[in-house]
């Protein structure tokens, strides 16, 4: 009588061993945050030291911890500096526009053709011999100087390829075959568009019409 079972732990025992089961879950639940903030404090710490360095660390469990296998975080920056560490220099790169090359020469015209027309009409509007040059390539492209060039696709008409051709009616009833009529309403298309021939013909090789 008063005699416990074999094995049995005692009541002072089991309270023994909870308050050891429990101090270690104090204790492992203490070491998460504590671990952090090293972790965090590393992360901070290494750019401080030099600010152009990557930064590879890696976080391995605790073995109180009941994990798989540590992670390695990695914090990198490829962003190039002239590096005075807290003095930034900053450099604007400027990108200019492509260029296109000027048209070529296109000499002296015969006398009494569409481009000799032309050329009297481009120095009357203050023009130069470039912008000459612009207009004669600009027109070779579009229609060959041909006053009868049509495109059954666009309905464009004429030396400057109206769209549609009647438009040059605004300058005279003859622009179905008036090579001056056209040069005329082309001029005066390329003026209110692009300033001049050399920005009509910048603007076709660059989108490939004007």
């Amino acid at each position: 009588m008063g005699k416990r079972r074999a094995g049995k732990p005692s009541p002072a025992q089991i309270t023994v061993a909870r308050r050891g089961l429990h101090g270690r879950h104090q204790r492992k639940a203490l070491s998460l945050p504590i671990f952090a903030f090293f972790a965090c404090f590393a992360l901070i710490m290494a750019p401080a030291v030099d600010p152009t360095a990557s930064i590879a660390m890696t976080v391995a469990a605790p073995e109180s911890f009941d994990s798989g296998p540590g992670q390695t975080f990695m914090a990198t920056d490829d962003a190039e500096s002239e590096a005075n560490r807290g003095d930034y220099k900053v450099t604007t790169v400027e990108v200019a526009a492509p260029s296109v090359a000027g048209a070529p020469a296109a000499g002296v015209p015969d006398p009494g053709s569409a481009k000799a027309i032309a050329l009297g009409l481009v120095q009357q509007r203050g023009w130069n011999t470039a912008q000459y040059d612009c207009l004669v390539a600009l027109w070779g492209k579009e229609s060959g100087w041909n006053v009868y060039a049509f495109n059954a696709g666009s309905g464009a008409y004429g030396i400057p390829q109206a769209v549609p051709g009647n438009k040059m009616a605004t300058v005279a009833s003859d622009w179905k075959t008036n090579p001056k009529t056209q040069i005329i309403w082309g001029l005066g298309y390329i003026q209110g568009r692009y300033v001049n021939p050399c920005g009509a013909w910048n603007h076709s090789q660059t989108k490939g019409w004007y």
